[in-house]
């Protein structure tokens, strides 16, 4: 069986900002974790420091949740956005370029211990993160309510 899907010429670019800039994203994101790691004296295979054994473990832990965030909702970024980008494939590629950057931005904030921990994330432009996540989101309910005819 043999199946032809058409995509806009301008879906290349959302190859490129939800599927690639992500995998570099994230390359980037655990340099931080590895300084972290030898600065903090947190060996593998421990994922996470543990308070009252390692010494610093609330600093190693909040770049570690940092970057751990990006994890937990890449594959929800990116299904929204490979689907949603066949629709609207610019609107969702700057979600993918706004996701990664501000997952970077999250990442930085969580890590400043000079700020409270509850609102770290969002002091140094994480929130950015979520218009990343959102646009593929709207982006891909667009698409579902024309494949079914509501629009």
């Amino acid at each position: 069986m043999t199946f032809t899907m058409e995509v806009p010429d301008a879906y290349g670019y959302v190859i490129l900002g939800c599927a690639v800039l992500p995998v570099f994203t994230n390359l980037y994101m655990g340099g931080p974790v590895m300084k972290a790691r030898s600065k903090f004296k947190v060996p593998y295979p421990n994922l996470y420091a543990t308070p009252g054994y390692h010494k610093q473990a609330d600093e190693f832990n909040r770049v570690q949740r940092g970057h751990q965030n990006m994890f937990e909702m890449i594959t929800s970024f990116t299904a929204l956005s490979l689907l949603g980008g066949i629709k609207h494939p610019i609107v969702t590629a700057v979600g993918g370029v706004f996701f990664c950057v501000g997952s970077v931005l999250f990442q930085i904030g969580y890590a400043d211990t000079a700020l409270d921990v509850k609102t770290a994330r969002y002091k140094k432009g994480g929130m950015l993160k979520w218009i990343g996540l959102f646009l593929p989101l709207g982006t891909s309910i667009s698409l579902a309510g024309s494949m079914i005819g509501i629009w």
